[in-house]
């Protein structure tokens, strides 16, 4: 079993890996480059979605934040108050990346467009998914995507 490892966070590279049952705090993705696991924040209310990750001044390369909606929807966010550089990865129901924006400015308060018709957005530390190689199309496992459609049900 081969892979690499960012400042913590373990990236598998084939599909020879094992992984630990869906949880609320962890989040895995998977896909051409390989696999990872970010440990994840929720936010699920419309109070944890407005605080993010404001006001902090660092973030572990391994964690994250999930924000996660009621129903697919128009997704735009902004890095008002926020002080570390982020990229942005924009999930469909299905637990697809459909969009990512790269290296969002912190404190800058211009609109970022995800996309329509989104569930979930997993917001991670600023150029850590081009580095790894994370695409639109890779594939997210999480119970918030775990439905009959869901592209890597938890159940797999």
């Amino acid at each position: 079993m081969r892979g690499i490892l960012f400042t913590g966070l373990f990236v598998m590279l084939g599909n020879s890996a094992l992984w630990a049952a869906c949880s609320q705090g962890a989040v895995d993705l998977r896909g051409d480059w390989g696999q990872a696991r970010f440990n994840v924040e929720i936010a699920d209310d419309n109070e944890e979605r407005a605080q993010g990750l404001m006001n902090r001044p660092k973030m572990p390369q391994s964690a994250g934040m999930l924000f996660v909606y009621e129903s697919p929807r128009p997704m735009n966010f902004w890095m008002r108050n926020t002080l570390i550089p982020l990229d942005m990865i924009f999930i469909d129901a299905q637990g697809v990346v459909q969009n990512i924006h790269h290296r969002a400015i912190p404190l800058d308060e211009t609109p970022i467009f995800g996309g329509d018709n989104l569930l979930a957005a997993l917001e991670i530390n600023g150029g850590l998914a081009e580095r790894m190689g994370i695409t639109e199309g890779t594939q997210v496992r999480h119970p918030a995507f775990d439905g009959d459609d869901a592209a890597w049900p938890c159940t797999e």
